[in-house]
């Protein structure tokens, strides 16, 4: 009688901390739920550390960061929010933090990671009162949207150069690669799987193909079979290994709005777009519990500094677990659980190689481009300022420059065509600065 009664005392425990009867939900449809999830998202597992360790980081000390950044936002979205949404590193974020940040600008990482660590600071400052809601307010959609998918267009850019799909070019910048050599072919091939099984909706489509890319590079002699299970590699490498001092430098402002402002917006659109799908919009139009969502979300980024990897940020993944049954923070903390026990296949992580995850970056980029679609074509004060925005993100390799640009193109063209009442007071604050950054930067 022992087994029933600790089982039913189970069911009380997670009904007491989740509220499954309220929300329609059952302890098995949320643990289905969280697997949906993590397998939607779980390319991250491999994505992020090849990213990291472009910009020097270690890559087993990035992949445990990793998966252990992910679990703890996993958990404080479960337990502190009860919403049935998945965190992990930003992707965008990321190829920021390497290719802008480290790359171009020149900075160490930790450096960078003291970037991450105070713009999650400022994030969560800002969720804690309500000048948030008044700077998501202030900006104009058509450049939220725009830098959404000015980030995806980088971040295409970095995929196809990685895989060698595009290459430099003394006389025109760029040019195309070549496409006989097997590492373009396999990111080609990647990215085209990935793209054929997500329209079929087959579950796990991504994860699926860079697993199938990697194969067949072994098959082809160019992957070294490394084993699947082992211990977690070190996290020392990167634990609290941040460079807060060397991050409060005045250069390093527009990376931190940088950070600050594409981590913002895309976690309000991700956790309302979610909250829709889960219904948890209220008949009188408020969502159920979305301050603690938001804090969940902030506080994560802030962990995600401390432990060595870009902003953690929630993931839209999540709705393919919401489309499954999932409605309450089960559903992430199972989720949190499935990245803890990832942290044991780190030889799995160590065998994937770049242009396997390239194929997988140019897929991400090019949905992430979607946001263009929300802008109003029909006014040129609104498009030419997103298109600005989306085409010098790429083009000056920098999230915060497009950022800028976008910004002050924004500014002047309502000013000089007399919709200077568009304008609001933060956006003529952040013009000064974003003019400032150029003058004197």
């Amino acid at each position: 009688m022992a087994a029933p009664a600790d089982a039913h005392s189970r069911r009380g425990l997670l009904e007491r901390l989740f509220q499954l009867r309220a929300h329609g939900t059952s302890v098995k449809t949320e643990l289905a739920a969280g697997v949906t999830t993590f397998i939607t998202m779980a390319y991250i597992i491999f994505v992020n550390p090849n990213i990291m360790a472009d910009a020097g980081i270690d890559h087993g000390a990035a992949f445990v960061a990793t998966c252990l950044a992910a679990a703890l936002g996993c958990f404080l979205m479960g337990l502190y929010a009860n919403w049935p949404v998945g965190l992990a590193p930003g992707m965008g974020l990321n190829a920021f933090f390497t290719y802008t940040v480290v790359g171009t600008l020149g900075y160490s990482w930790q450096i960078a990671l003291g970037a991450v660590f105070l713009s999650g600071v400022l994030f969560m400052g800002l969720t804690f009162s309500r000048v948030r809601e008044w700077l998501l307010n202030s900006i104009p959609p058509s450049l939220r949207f725009a830098m959404g998918a000015g980030v995806g267009l980088f971040l295409g850019l970095i995929g196809l150069k990685t895989a060698g799909i595009v290459v430099a070019s003394p006389a025109t910048l760029v040019k195309l690669g070549h496409l006989t050599e097997p590492a373009p072919l396999l990111a080609a091939l990647c990215f085209l799987s990935i793209a054929i099984l997500e329209y079929h909706r087959v579950f796990g489509g991504i994860l699926i193909s860079i697993l199938a890319v990697t194969l067949a590079g072994w098959g082809l002699g160019l992957v070294s079979y490394g084993g699947v299970f082992s211990l977690p590699p070190s996290l020392a490498p990167t634990f609290l290994a941040m460079d807060v001092r060397g991050a409060f430098d005045v250069s390093m402002i527009s990376v931190i709005l940088a950070f600050l402002f594409v981590h913002m917006f895309d976690t309000a659109g991700t956790l309302m777009g979610v909250a829709q799908r889960a219904g948890l919009v209220g008949e009188d139009g408020r969502i159920h519990n979305l301050s603690r969502a938001m804090k969940a979300d902030s506080a994560s980024s802030v962990m995600g500094g401390l432990l060595g990897v870009p902003p953690v940020t929630s993931y839209v993944e999540s709705a393919a677990g919401v489309a499954v049954g999932g409605r309450t923070g089960l559903t992430a903390v199972t989720v949190g659980a499935l990245f803890v026990l990832a942290m044991f296949f780190a030889p799995v992580a160590g065998m994937i190689p770049a242009y396997a995850t390239a194929g997988a970056l140019i897929y991400v980029a090019m949905l992430m481009m979607g946001g263009l679609a929300h802008i109003d074509w029909h006014d040129h004060t609104e498009t030419l300022p997103a298109i600005v925005t989306v085409v010098m993100m790429p083009l000056t390799f920098s999230v915060a420059d497009g950022i800028a640009l976008g910004f002050l193109t924004y500014g002047a063209l309502k000013l000089f065509t007399g919709r200077y009442r568009d304008i609001s007071p933060s956006l003529y604050v952040l013009c000064v600065i974003f003019i400032a950054k150029f003058v004197f930067l």
